[in-house]
This record gives structure tokens, sequence and C-alpha cells, in this order.
């Protein structure tokens, strides 16, 4: 062997960096192409586009990101308020959280592989993280005390302190810019590597797009709905077999008809006549 082949061999050190190079390159490349896959399969239903991904892969894929949830009631409101359009197209991951857009896409010929609703992401995300330490969530929102509840009842079902701090923020506390600040003072200050937003859309949606910047120690964003509460225990959650008819409105109405009764009944009724048409759409256009 000459000497310049000697002084051109790298060291152990550079062998290790470049090794490391080429994994995080491997990785990166791997990502990329399920992501470019995810985004050919995602399903578009009212303008709105619904990644179809699998529960597994879903879990398995999610390291870092914006999670939306979109159902019906999404579908309607993105029909018009152009600030819930902007955020929506920060979400990194759009997973059906309904029944009833699961029938839909059935009709509109690409059946979606999974609903993975709000409420039912937060629990299946902790059991799947369950022994990752690399994971710990923050919890916000909810009444007075209910995010603490469901830190409680997390911590106890998994085994361990996966939920790390939780804060139920004040009724309006979206539009107190101080308060905002001192939120994601505590965010940022507990060391949460997630963060799960329920407060109900489009205000968690909404609240994440504008805030998400703030926070460079979390790594992914959860919009969640009434998942705390849920959790917490402070809500019934439907029956499973009324989720799987696509009826779970029906029994979260009979539960809150006050709250409830104009969003159903009213707001996303035109869901149906919306969807017809771009079904008809479809048609004409083959």
């Amino acid at each position: 062997m000459s000497q310049q082949q000697v002084f051109n061999r790298p060291s152990p050190s550079e062998y290790k960096r470049l090794f490391r190079v080429a994994v995080l390159t491997s990785t990166a490349a791997g990502m990329l192409e399920r992501q470019r896959a995810r985004l050919q399969e995602r399903v578009e239903i009212l303008g709105v586009e619904i990644d179809n991904i699998s529960q597994r892969q879903f879990l398995s894929e999610l390291t870092k990101g914006v999670i939306f949830t979109p159902n019906v009631d999404h579908l309607m409101k993105l029909q018009e308020d152009t600030e819930f359009q902007a955020a929506y197209r920060q979400a990194d991951y759009k997973v059906c959280d309904s029944q009833i857009l699961m029938y839909a896409s059935k009709l509109l010929g690409k059946p979606l592989k999974a609903k993975i609703s709000g409420s039912d992401l937060l629990p299946l995300f902790c059991k799947y993280h369950k022994n990752n330490p690399d994971i710990t969530i923050f919890l916000l929102g909810g009444a007075e005390g209910v995010a603490k509840q469901a830190q409680i009842n997390i911590n106890a079902n998994i085994g361990r302190d996966i939920v790390i701090a939780a804060h139920s923020p004040s009724f309006g506390f979206e539009k107190d810019e101080a308060e905002c600040q001192s939120i994601i003072d505590i965010i940022n200050g507990s060391g949460a590597t997630v963060l799960a937003v329920g407060v109900g859309a489009p205000k968690q949606e909404l609240w994440i797009a504008k805030y998400r910047s703030q926070m460079p120690g979390v790594n992914i964003f959860m919009a969640v709905g009434a998942a705390l509460d849920f959790e917490a225990g402070n809500k019934p959650r439907a029956p499973q077999f009324w989720s799987d008819l696509g009826i779970e409105w029906l029994y979260r109405l009979m539960s809150e008809p006050r709250r409830l009764w104009k969003r159903y009944l009213l707001e996303d009724l035109p869901f149906f006549k919306l969807l017809l048409e771009q079904k008809l759409k479809q048609i004409t256009k083959k």
C-alpha cells in the first residue's frame, strides 16, 4: 500500500461520521418515499384531502408534525372559514375522525383504511409509546381540573408518567394574548415533546397553527377534541356499536342537546347534498 493510499484512508472517527450520514440519508429517503406514497393515497372529500392510512402505519410513522382529525363538522366549517383553511394547510397528517366519512369515501370509490378519531388518537398514541421514554405529553384543555384528572387516569392506565403536565385554560383564553403566552411558557418549561390540545374545533386547530413555532421542544401537536373529557371520565363515550354504525353523533346529541343540536341538525346537514354533488361530478368526468 502506497503512502498516498494510507494518507487518504479515513480515520475511525471519520468512518463513524460517514456511517451516521449514510444512515440518516437512508432514513430521510425512506421517510420521503413513504410521504410521497401517502400523499398519492389521500382521499379528497369536499375539497379536504384525508390521509388514507392504517392505524398501525400511522402510529409507526408519526415522529413529528401536526395532526388534525377531520369529521363532517370540520368539512362543513372548511367550506367557508378561510382562517380554518389556513390552519388545516399546516397539518402534516389529516386522519379520518368519522364513520360517516368512511362511508363517503366508499361512495366516492376510494375507501379509507381506518377511522382514527381525535378521542381515540390520544389513548392509542399513549399505549403505542408506553415504553418510549422520549415521548412525554402535555395536555391542554377541558374545564378546570379536567386535564389534571385526565393526566392521572392516563398515567395509571399506561403504568408510567407519560403525561408530565396538564393545564385547563380559562374560557376564551385564545383571545387573551397574555394568557396564551403564559400557557406557552408552561408548556416549554415542562419539557414535553408532545402537545395534545382538546378545546374543540376550530379553536384547537387555530391555536396550534398560530403558536406551534413558539414551542421548539414539541415534536408532535395533536388536536384531540373531547378526548380529555373522556379520559378524565367527565363525559361518557358512545358505545362502540354506535360508533361503528356512524351514529356516534346521535349519542352525543342526546347527551348534550343544548350544546350540539345546532351543529348536527342545522350546520352539518348540507354535507350530504355537497357529497352527492361531488359524486355526480365524478361520474360526469368519466
